[in-house]
């Protein structure tokens, strides 16, 4: 039986992967407001967003990383949880989310393969909310196809209402709930996971 990574004092590591190459995107800002909630369950938190996302296209039969690369894998090692965030691209996850996802596959031969014993929380941001239901149903596949376990609820935000406003989740009472009990789920699967492995 596979490992996860051990934790630290307890305290689960939960990475964060997502948004967009542009800084302060609707998904990042939902992705930074959930693990806001894990690190206030106790969990310590890391973020890939941004330029951490910027990698070359994966290919299997390239096994060159450059710095970026290596980074982003060895963050992925060490969580024993994930939330993936990702806009909403014609009906599906991007290119640059599901490219970072890709590199997982530098995971196949750990002791944990791929995303094995991790809960993964999943937000989709769109513009409309077909997108949204879309793009959270590719990520599940996604996640099962890595061995993760998709968290039961997985957060949908509308961004084409008029009154979203991404700089403050707060004031979008449904979608702050939603996100605090998304990230509830990884941390307490993490928890749980945790303490079955060092009772056996």
């Amino acid at each position: 039986m596979h490992n996860a990574p051990k934790t630290t004092a307890k305290r689960p590591l939960i990475v964060g992967l997502g948004g967009t190459a542009r800084a302060g995107s609707s998904s990042e800002k939902a992705l930074e407001y959930a693990l806001s909630k894990a690190r206030e369950l106790g969990a310590e938190t890391e973020l890939l967003a941004g330029s951490d996302l910027v990698l070359p296209i994966y290919a299997p039969e390239n096994l060159e990383r450059n710095a970026t690369a290596q980074h982003f894998v060895a963050v992925l090692r060490r969580a024993n949880g994930i939330i993936v965030a990702s806009p909403g691209y014609h009906g599906s996850l991007s290119g640059l989310i599901k490219n970072a996802l890709d590199y997982a596959e530098d995971m196949r031969a750990d002791e944990a393969p791929y995303f094995e014993g991790r809960s993964v929380g999943l937000i989709a941001c769109a513009y409309g909310w077909q997108a949204t239901g879309t793009t959270l149903t590719a990520l599940r596949s996604i996640v099962h196809a890595l061995r993760g376990w998709p968290t039961p609820l997985g957060v949908a935000i509308n961004t084409s209402e008029g009154n979203f406003d991404k700089d403050n989740i707060a004031a979008h009472p449904a979608i702050e709930r939603q996100l605090g009990l998304l990230a509830a789920q990884v941390v307490q699967f993490a928890q749980q996971r945790a303490a079955y492995l060092a009772a056996g």
